[in-house]
């Protein structure tokens, strides 16, 4: 039986739950590194049958992972209201919401709760010892950086890149003993899901010829980082190089707010290539059900590279100031060819999230790193990824 005697303090100590435990899962980010845990909670499920595993997400990833059996229940935090001491006295309303969220986390009577998450931020560290603390969780388990000692579980953090952000939470899992030999991503699609797809891509319910190949294209990216985006003119100058290397239709993906950066593509294209928009038309479950159908999806780095790489499209991520071996598409196989990178070798990359810090999101400038990266590499991998589909 482990007491309160035995709880361990170093680094790479792992324990194990009872086989009824009760785990929170804390994961508050983005649809991409939701994505991401998904390996860790398969590998808690697993490991833990009968245990109940409930996640902690915010408002953006809600409903991402519902359906899957692996989680019991899913709790909804909008973590940027706690953003700074100032917007919770300019806002007193969240003191109520913080009361209501302390009941709930200690009504969830959790034995263990994880953090998926680096102690970067001064005052993100302090938002995260106070949730895990308020959760009366007798384990509280995260990566230590030098600033874990509320943690009584730890794993080493390295930094960003040191391991992929899926083999963090990997390791997070482990610590509690969990593991698993499916490490591939995973999301949730209905029949219903895929029916509203099929619908958009062949405008009419299962039925219509395709005209080969599907390519879709991401333009867009997260607005928390808009630096990352590959310019417009370039991914026009792709899609006509693909029209004349192999033909096909183009689908642009993104959100209802990136529709104008898809006209702006299309406005710059010189080729015949078929070419629609999907700004705004389905949810992120109907984006992944249509990222099922693709024969190659080209992407910057944002959450639908993420969900290309989770249905198992054949995807090409172009990578510029972010940190492509902490945040590069992964399938969970380091043989599978779904899935490359391209990007440059300056030797300011990456300057977003490098080290233990958070580096600057927008880039420097100039952005050499997306800048200076021309159409033909990505166009070679391309290819290289419609051969081999």
């Amino acid at each position: 039986m482990i007491t309160e005697d035995t709880v361990p303090t170093n680094y790479n100590k792992h324990i194990t739950l009872p086989a009824d435990a009760h785990i929170l899962v804390v994961k508050l980010a983005g649809i991409g590194d939701l994505l991401l845990a998904t390996p860790a909670l398969r590998a808690l499920r697993e490991t833990y049958p009968q245990t109940r595993i409930d996640l902690l997400v915010t408002p953006d990833s809600a409903g991402l992972l519902d359906g899957w059996e692996v989680i019991n229940n899913t709790i909804v935090l909008d973590k940027y209201l706690f953003d700074s001491p100032q917007q919770m006295v300019v806002h007193p309303a969240v003191l109520l919401r913080l009361a209501t969220l302390w009941n709930n986390l200690r009504g969830g009577h959790y034995d263990a709760v994880l953090l998926l998450h680096h102690l970067t931020l001064p005052f993100g560290r302090l938002k995260h010892q106070a949730l895990m603390r308020a959760t009366g969780a007798k384990w509280r388990v995260g990566l230590e950086n030098g600033h874990g000692g509320f943690l009584n579980v730890r794993v080493q953090d390295d930094g960003f890149g040191a391991m992929h952000e899926a083999e963090y939470n990997l390791a997070i899992a482990e610590a509690v003993g969990a593991t698993t030999s499916n490490k591939k991503l995973h999301v949730p699609i209905s029949d219903m899901e895929r029916a509203q797809a099929h619908m958009l891509v062949y405008e009419e319910p299962l039925s219509g010829n395709q005209c080969s190949p599907l390519i879709a294209f991401h333009p867009g990216s997260g607005g928390y980082s808009t630096a990352r985006r590959w310019a417009p003119e370039r991914f026009a100058q792709l899609a006509d190089t693909l029209f004349a290397d192999a033909g096909g239709q183009l689908l642009l993906l993104g959100g209802p707010e990136e529709a104008e950066l898809h006209q702006q593509i299309m406005s710059i294209m010189q080729s015949a290539m078929p070419v629609r928009s999907l700004a705004g038309k389905g949810n992120i479950k109907v984006a992944a059900a249509v990222l099922e159908l693709v024969d190659l999806f080209v992407s910057n780095d944002s959450g639908l590279m993420h969900l290309g790489t989770a249905v198992g499209a054949p995807t090409v991520a172009i990578f510029g100031l972010s940190n492509f071996k902490a945040w590069g598409p992964y399938t969970g196989d380091p043989a599978s060819k779904r899935a490359t990178i391209v990007h440059l070798d300056l030797p300011c990359m990456p300057c977003f999230y490098h080290d233990h810090l958070l580096g600057t999101p927008e880039g420097c400038a100039t952005r050499d790193c997306l800048a200076q990266l021309g159409v033909d590499p990505v166009a070679v991998a391309a290819r290289r990824m419609l051969r081999e589909k």
